[in-house]
Protein backbone atom coordinates (compact mmCIF):
# COMPACT_ATOMS: atom_id res chain seq x y z
CA UNK A 1 0.00 0.00 0.00
CA UNK A 2 1.48 3.35 -1.01
CA UNK A 3 0.04 6.84 -1.14
CA UNK A 4 1.05 10.48 -0.87
CA UNK A 5 -2.05 12.29 0.37
CA UNK A 6 -3.32 14.91 2.75
CA UNK A 7 -4.86 13.37 5.83
CA UNK A 8 -7.58 15.05 7.88
CA UNK A 9 -9.80 12.27 9.22
CA UNK A 10 -9.84 10.87 12.74
CA UNK A 11 -9.24 7.28 13.80
CA UNK A 12 -10.05 5.46 17.03
CA UNK A 13 -8.96 1.86 16.38
CA UNK A 14 -6.89 0.51 13.51
CA UNK A 15 -6.15 -3.02 12.33
CA UNK A 16 -3.66 -4.32 9.78
CA UNK A 17 -4.94 -7.00 7.40
CA UNK A 18 -1.59 -7.79 5.79
CA UNK A 19 1.92 -8.56 7.13
CA UNK A 20 3.11 -5.00 6.45
CA UNK A 21 2.18 -1.76 4.70
CA UNK A 22 4.08 1.38 3.75
CA UNK A 23 2.51 4.81 3.37
CA UNK A 24 3.81 8.33 2.82
CA UNK A 25 1.31 10.98 4.00
CA UNK A 26 1.13 14.75 4.22
CA UNK A 27 -1.03 15.86 7.13
CA UNK A 28 -2.31 19.43 7.32
CA UNK A 29 -2.67 21.33 10.59
CA UNK A 30 -5.09 19.28 12.66
CA UNK A 31 -5.53 17.09 15.69
CA UNK A 32 -5.49 13.34 15.09
CA UNK A 33 -7.50 11.85 17.94
CA UNK A 34 -6.20 9.39 20.51
CA UNK A 35 -6.27 5.89 19.01
CA UNK A 36 -4.74 2.42 19.28
CA UNK A 37 -3.28 -0.19 16.92
CA UNK A 38 -3.24 -3.97 16.87
CA UNK A 39 0.17 -3.85 15.13
CA UNK A 40 3.55 -2.14 15.27
CA UNK A 41 3.92 1.22 13.55
CA UNK A 42 7.13 3.10 12.77
CA UNK A 43 6.59 6.81 12.12
CA UNK A 44 9.42 8.82 10.53
CA UNK A 45 9.10 12.61 10.31
CA UNK A 46 10.26 13.80 6.88
CA UNK A 47 9.20 17.43 7.33
CA UNK A 48 7.02 19.58 9.56
CA UNK A 49 6.53 20.05 13.31
CA UNK A 50 3.95 19.24 15.96
CA UNK A 51 3.24 17.37 19.17
CA UNK A 52 3.27 13.60 19.56
CA UNK A 53 1.51 11.90 22.50
CA UNK A 54 2.17 8.26 23.38
CA UNK A 55 0.57 6.81 26.53
CA UNK A 56 -0.03 10.35 27.86
CA UNK A 57 3.65 11.32 27.38
CA UNK A 58 3.95 14.51 25.29
CA UNK A 59 6.92 15.62 23.23
CA UNK A 60 7.53 17.86 20.24
CA UNK A 61 8.48 16.21 16.94
CA UNK A 62 10.60 17.58 14.11
CA UNK A 63 12.26 16.22 10.92
CA UNK A 64 14.64 13.29 11.32
CA UNK A 65 12.85 11.65 14.26
CA UNK A 66 11.57 8.07 14.31
CA UNK A 67 8.86 6.82 16.69
CA UNK A 68 7.70 3.28 17.45
CA UNK A 69 4.07 2.66 18.38
CA UNK A 70 3.59 -0.83 19.81
CA UNK A 71 0.30 -2.79 19.86
CA UNK A 72 -2.25 -1.27 22.25
CA UNK A 73 -0.23 1.91 22.82
CA UNK A 74 -2.45 4.99 23.06
CA UNK A 75 -1.31 7.53 20.46
CA UNK A 76 -2.30 10.92 19.06
CA UNK A 77 -0.80 13.68 16.89
CA UNK A 78 -1.24 17.45 17.06
CA UNK A 79 0.16 18.76 13.75
CA UNK A 80 1.35 22.37 14.00
CA UNK A 81 2.81 22.81 10.51
CA UNK A 82 1.99 20.60 7.52
CA UNK A 83 3.96 17.41 8.09
CA UNK A 84 5.09 14.65 5.75
CA UNK A 85 5.30 11.29 7.48
CA UNK A 86 6.61 7.88 6.49
CA UNK A 87 4.55 5.09 8.10
CA UNK A 88 5.72 1.48 8.23
CA UNK A 89 3.16 -0.87 9.76
CA UNK A 90 3.97 -4.51 10.47
CA UNK A 91 2.87 -7.33 12.77
CA UNK A 92 4.27 -10.45 14.43
CA UNK A 93 3.52 -12.50 11.33
CA UNK A 94 5.92 -10.36 9.33
CA UNK A 95 8.67 -10.71 11.94
CA UNK A 96 8.36 -14.50 11.96
CA UNK A 97 8.01 -15.14 8.24
CA UNK A 98 10.12 -12.62 6.36
CA UNK A 99 13.79 -13.51 6.08
CA UNK A 100 14.80 -12.60 9.63
CA UNK A 101 17.18 -15.07 11.26
CA UNK A 102 15.13 -17.66 13.13
CA UNK A 103 17.35 -17.64 16.19
CA UNK A 104 16.85 -13.88 16.56
CA UNK A 105 13.07 -13.77 16.11
CA UNK A 106 12.15 -14.42 19.77
CA UNK A 107 14.66 -11.83 20.97
CA UNK A 108 13.44 -9.32 18.37
CA UNK A 109 9.82 -9.86 19.38
CA UNK A 110 10.71 -9.35 23.03
CA UNK A 111 12.59 -6.11 22.32
CA UNK A 112 9.79 -4.64 20.20
CA UNK A 113 7.00 -5.65 22.55
CA UNK A 114 8.81 -4.17 25.55
CA UNK A 115 9.55 -0.80 23.96
CA UNK A 116 6.18 0.70 24.85
CA UNK A 117 7.53 2.54 27.91
CA UNK A 118 10.20 4.36 25.90
CA UNK A 119 8.70 7.67 24.73
CA UNK A 120 10.37 10.01 22.27
CA UNK A 121 12.57 9.41 19.24
CA UNK A 122 13.96 5.89 19.40
CA UNK A 123 17.11 6.68 17.43
CA UNK A 124 19.76 7.06 20.11
CA UNK A 125 22.68 6.23 17.84
CA UNK A 126 23.59 9.37 15.84
CA UNK A 127 24.94 7.42 12.85
CA UNK A 128 21.67 5.49 12.67
CA UNK A 129 19.75 8.77 12.30
CA UNK A 130 21.63 9.43 9.07
CA UNK A 131 21.19 5.82 7.91
CA UNK A 132 17.43 5.76 8.56
CA UNK A 133 16.90 9.02 6.67
CA UNK A 134 18.71 7.57 3.64
CA UNK A 135 16.74 4.32 3.85
CA UNK A 136 13.37 6.12 3.94
CA UNK A 137 14.42 8.07 0.84
CA UNK A 138 15.48 4.82 -0.87
CA UNK A 139 12.15 3.12 -0.03
CA UNK A 140 10.21 6.07 -1.47
CA UNK A 141 12.28 6.03 -4.65
CA UNK A 142 11.75 2.29 -5.10
CA UNK A 143 8.00 2.71 -4.75
CA UNK A 144 7.92 5.53 -7.27
CA UNK A 145 10.34 4.03 -9.82
CA UNK A 146 8.93 0.47 -9.87
CA UNK A 147 12.28 -0.85 -11.12
CA UNK A 148 13.37 -4.49 -11.47
CA UNK A 149 13.35 -6.40 -8.14
CA UNK A 150 11.96 -3.34 -6.36
CA UNK A 151 9.67 -5.44 -4.15
CA UNK A 152 12.54 -7.63 -2.98
CA UNK A 153 14.72 -4.61 -2.35
CA UNK A 154 11.99 -2.83 -0.40
CA UNK A 155 11.54 -5.90 1.81
CA UNK A 156 15.27 -6.03 2.51
CA UNK A 157 15.22 -2.34 3.40
CA UNK A 158 12.27 -2.93 5.75
CA UNK A 159 14.07 -5.82 7.47
CA UNK A 160 17.16 -3.68 7.92
CA UNK A 161 15.09 -0.80 9.30
CA UNK A 162 13.45 -3.09 11.87
CA UNK A 163 16.86 -4.40 12.96
CA UNK A 164 18.16 -0.83 13.35
CA UNK A 165 15.13 -0.01 15.49
CA UNK A 166 15.72 -3.10 17.65
CA UNK A 167 19.39 -2.15 18.09
CA UNK A 168 18.52 1.32 19.33
CA UNK A 169 15.82 0.05 21.68
CA UNK A 170 18.03 -2.74 23.05
CA UNK A 171 20.67 -0.21 24.07
CA UNK A 172 18.21 1.35 26.49
CA UNK A 173 16.41 -1.78 27.62
CA UNK A 174 17.83 -3.58 30.64
CA UNK A 175 20.96 -5.58 29.93
CA UNK A 176 18.98 -8.70 30.83
CA UNK A 177 17.66 -8.93 27.26
CA UNK A 178 20.17 -11.39 25.84
CA UNK A 179 20.32 -14.70 24.02
CA UNK A 180 21.08 -16.59 27.25
CA UNK A 181 17.68 -15.94 28.70
CA UNK A 182 15.35 -18.92 28.97
CA UNK A 183 11.74 -18.38 27.95
CA UNK A 184 10.48 -18.45 31.55
CA UNK A 185 13.04 -15.85 32.63
CA UNK A 186 11.92 -13.58 29.79
CA UNK A 187 8.30 -14.15 30.83
CA UNK A 188 9.15 -13.05 34.39
CA UNK A 189 10.78 -9.88 33.06
CA UNK A 190 7.71 -9.16 30.97
CA UNK A 191 5.42 -9.83 33.95
CA UNK A 192 7.37 -7.33 36.07
CA UNK A 193 7.22 -4.69 33.35
CA UNK A 194 3.47 -5.22 32.84
CA UNK A 195 2.73 -4.97 36.58
CA UNK A 196 5.29 -2.32 37.51
CA UNK A 197 2.47 0.03 38.62
CA UNK A 198 1.05 -2.48 41.12
CA UNK A 199 3.55 -3.16 43.96
CA UNK A 200 1.45 -5.99 45.41
CA UNK A 201 1.86 -8.02 42.22
CA UNK A 202 5.66 -7.62 42.40
CA UNK A 203 6.08 -9.39 45.72
CA UNK A 204 8.33 -12.45 45.47
CA UNK A 205 5.71 -14.86 46.76
CA UNK A 206 3.18 -13.62 44.17
CA UNK A 207 5.69 -14.02 41.30
CA UNK A 208 6.88 -17.45 42.48
CA UNK A 209 3.28 -18.69 42.70
CA UNK A 210 2.44 -17.24 39.28
CA UNK A 211 5.38 -18.98 37.55
CA UNK A 212 5.50 -22.20 39.56
CA UNK A 213 8.93 -21.52 41.07
CA UNK A 214 9.54 -21.95 44.78
CA UNK A 215 9.98 -18.71 46.71
CA UNK A 216 13.35 -19.93 47.99
CA UNK A 217 14.66 -20.62 44.47
CA UNK A 218 13.14 -17.61 42.67
CA UNK A 219 15.85 -15.16 43.76
CA UNK A 220 18.70 -17.44 42.59
CA UNK A 221 16.89 -18.23 39.33
CA UNK A 222 16.33 -14.55 38.54
CA UNK A 223 19.91 -13.57 39.43
CA UNK A 224 21.28 -16.36 37.21
CA UNK A 225 19.43 -15.12 34.13
CA UNK A 226 19.27 -11.39 34.83
CA UNK A 227 22.71 -10.75 36.37
CA UNK A 228 21.12 -8.71 39.17
CA UNK A 229 18.63 -9.36 41.95
CA UNK A 230 14.93 -9.14 41.24
CA UNK A 231 14.56 -6.20 43.63
CA UNK A 232 17.39 -4.34 41.88
CA UNK A 233 15.73 -4.95 38.54
CA UNK A 234 12.32 -3.74 39.76
CA UNK A 235 13.88 -0.62 41.30
CA UNK A 236 15.96 0.23 38.22
CA UNK A 237 13.04 -0.31 35.86
CA UNK A 238 10.64 1.73 37.99
CA UNK A 239 13.14 4.59 38.25
CA UNK A 240 13.57 4.61 34.47
CA UNK A 241 9.81 4.91 33.98
CA UNK A 242 9.52 7.68 36.56
CA UNK A 243 12.34 9.55 34.80
CA UNK A 244 10.38 9.28 31.53
CA UNK A 245 7.23 10.60 33.19
CA UNK A 246 9.14 13.56 34.64
CA UNK A 247 10.81 14.36 31.35
CA UNK A 248 8.07 13.68 28.79
CA UNK A 249 4.72 14.13 30.57
CA UNK A 250 2.94 17.07 32.17
CA UNK A 251 1.79 14.99 35.14
CA UNK A 252 2.20 16.53 38.56
CA UNK A 253 4.63 14.75 40.87
CA UNK A 254 1.84 13.64 43.20
CA UNK A 255 0.03 12.11 40.19
CA UNK A 256 3.19 10.17 39.26
CA UNK A 257 3.47 8.99 42.87
CA UNK A 258 -0.10 7.69 42.75
CA UNK A 259 0.45 6.02 39.35
CA UNK A 260 3.37 3.94 40.68
CA UNK A 261 1.73 2.95 43.95
CA UNK A 262 3.57 5.27 46.37
CA UNK A 263 1.65 6.37 49.44
CA UNK A 264 2.20 10.07 48.65
CA UNK A 265 4.58 12.55 47.02
CA UNK A 266 6.92 12.48 50.03
CA UNK A 267 7.31 8.70 49.68
CA UNK A 268 8.22 9.10 46.00
CA UNK A 269 10.68 11.90 46.81
CA UNK A 270 12.52 9.67 49.29
CA UNK A 271 12.58 6.70 46.91
CA UNK A 272 13.77 8.78 43.94
CA UNK A 273 16.41 10.72 45.88
CA UNK A 274 17.87 7.49 47.28
CA UNK A 275 18.46 6.20 43.74
CA UNK A 276 19.30 9.43 41.86
CA UNK A 277 20.63 11.75 44.60
CA UNK A 278 18.19 14.47 43.53
CA UNK A 279 14.48 15.06 43.94
CA UNK A 280 11.94 14.41 41.14
CA UNK A 281 11.39 18.17 40.89
CA UNK A 282 15.13 18.81 40.49
CA UNK A 283 15.42 16.04 37.89
CA UNK A 284 12.49 17.41 35.85
CA UNK A 285 13.90 20.94 35.87
CA UNK A 286 17.42 19.81 34.94
CA UNK A 287 16.39 17.53 32.05
CA UNK A 288 13.93 20.02 30.56
CA UNK A 289 16.56 22.75 30.61
CA UNK A 290 18.99 20.36 28.92
CA UNK A 291 16.50 19.48 26.15
CA UNK A 292 15.65 23.16 25.60
CA UNK A 293 19.34 24.03 25.26
CA UNK A 294 19.86 21.18 22.79
CA UNK A 295 16.88 22.23 20.65
CA UNK A 296 18.03 25.85 20.44
CA UNK A 297 21.68 25.04 19.75
CA UNK A 298 20.96 23.84 16.22
CA UNK A 299 23.22 20.84 16.70
CA UNK A 300 20.79 18.15 15.59
CA UNK A 301 22.68 15.79 13.24
CA UNK A 302 19.55 13.92 12.18
CA UNK A 303 17.76 17.13 11.22
CA UNK A 304 20.72 18.56 9.28
CA UNK A 305 21.38 15.34 7.41
CA UNK A 306 17.72 14.89 6.49
CA UNK A 307 17.41 18.43 5.18
CA UNK A 308 20.57 17.98 3.15
CA UNK A 309 19.35 14.79 1.52
CA UNK A 310 17.76 14.98 -1.96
Amino acid sequence: MFSIIRYFCRMIKENLHEPFSITFKKIGECLKDDHQHSFFELIYVISGTGLQTINKNNFAYYPGQLFLITPEDSHSLDVESTTEFFFLRFNDIYIKNNSLLAENVKRLEYILHNANHQPGCILKNKTDKVLVGAMVTAIEQEFLNKDLYNKELIQQLINTLIIIVARNIAKYLPEQVNVRNEEKAMDILQYIQTNIYEPDKLKAERISRNFGISNAYLGRYFKKHADETMQQYITNYKIKLIEHRLQFSDKRINEIAYEFGFTDESHLNKYFRKQKEESPKEYRKRTKLSVAAENTSGNNPGLKEHQASP
